[in-house]
């Protein structure tokens, strides 16, 4: 009788976590419809850009327990590729966005079957090797043209049909990305592929002893992750026009790694968090004599020294987090 008393409560307990979170996800939904006719535009799509980025970049570090200090050649690779084709070849939005993506997978699996092998720091310093290479790379390439970078890059006509020139119309296509590449996120995570990441994160010598081929699924969490991160890329060169050497930069790699730091690593809400918080500061910041780095540095030791699992992993292994039903098993 205590065991079925007590099975009643734990349904009712996640039914009730479920209409929480479903009214916080319609409530956020709405005010992202409504936001442009209350904030500028472009900075909104920046910060959609950068959130999208973030929870790529957490799709590794969270569910996989990967750090990579290279994400910014997926990022910024794409961002070249889709501006090069869009702005010289002719390509329409959406085929140079998926040239974008296609080329962030292919340096994703490059960059993973040649790092994937190590762990740690090891990996880290790989990423981070592979990612400079990448850099020089566009430097002196000719189709990136240098320090200049590939400017003027027409919007174009969605489909043929939908004028992204509209500054409006660009921010809706760009919130329908973003929605898109967070529910292939969360798709992902909550799989059966998903489920081995995680097990393979807390311990991968049992999910090695139990038969899984842990290369081989680190690599696909790898190559899933670059083509997020370079769905972002594209779409953000897309919003801006240019792509320049700024977003295959190794500070581009530190960013994204702040941002999900901040918001909390392992939670599909921390990265969005920490994107918009860190979006917003260099925004506001930007015209003010005093340096944006050292203020996100101030904001980076806060973080470790008093939010340790981010500020959204803090709330959700909260007392009122646990009572709203979210669960951080990081």
């Amino acid at each position: 009788m205590a065991e079925m008393t007590h099975t009643i409560k734990s349904k009712e307990r996640r039914r009730t976590a479920m209409s929480v979170q479903a009214g916080f996800l319609v409530i956020g939904l709405l005010l992202l419809l409504l936001a442009p006719f209350f904030v500028y535009p472009i900075f909104l799509m920046k910060l959609l850009c950068f959130a999208l980025f973030a929870c790529a970049f957490n799709l590794l570090l969270g569910y996989t327990g990967l750090l990579s200090f290279g994400h910014a050649t997926f990022f910024g690779g794409a961002a070249y590729f889709t501006a090069y084709t869009v702005k010289s070849w002719g390509f329409p939005p959406e085929l140079g966005i998926l040239t974008g993506v296609a080329g962030a997978a292919v340096l994703g699996l490059v960059m993973g079957f040649l790092a994937i092998r190590r762990q740690g720091i090891y990996f880290a310093m790989i990423t981070l090797a592979l990612a400079q290479m990448f850099s020089f790379f566009c430097l002196q390439a000719k189709f990136t043209e240098g320090e200049d970078g590939i400017q003027s890059v027409p919007r174009g006509h969605l489909f043929g049909v939908i004028d992204l020139s509209n500054t409006n119309t660009m921010y809706y296509f760009v919130l329908a990305v973003f929605i898109i590449g967070v529910l292939i996120i969360w798709r992902f995570i909550n799989s059966p592929f998903g489920m081995i990441l995680k097990s393979i994160r807390e311990n991968e010598p049992r999910a090695i002893s139990l038969g899984y081929s842990v290369v081989r699924y680190k690599l696909g969490a790898f190559v899933m992750s670059a083509a997020l991160a370079g769905l972002a890329g594209a779409v953000k060169a897309l919003v801006f026009q240019f792509a320049t050497l700024t977003d295959v930069a190794w500070q581009m790699s530190g960013e994204v790694i702040l941002m999900t730091l901040l918001g909390g690593i392992g939670t599909l809400i921390g990265p969005l968090f920490g994107a918009a918080f860190v979006v917003t500061l260099e925004n506001y910041l930007a015209t003010s004599e005093f340096p944006v780095t050292i203020i996100t540095g101030i904001v980076f030791m806060v973080c470790v020294l008093l939010f340790r699992r981010g500020v959204i992993g803090e709330f959700y292994a909260s007392r009122l987090g646990r009572k709203l039903g979210f669960e951080y098993r990081r």
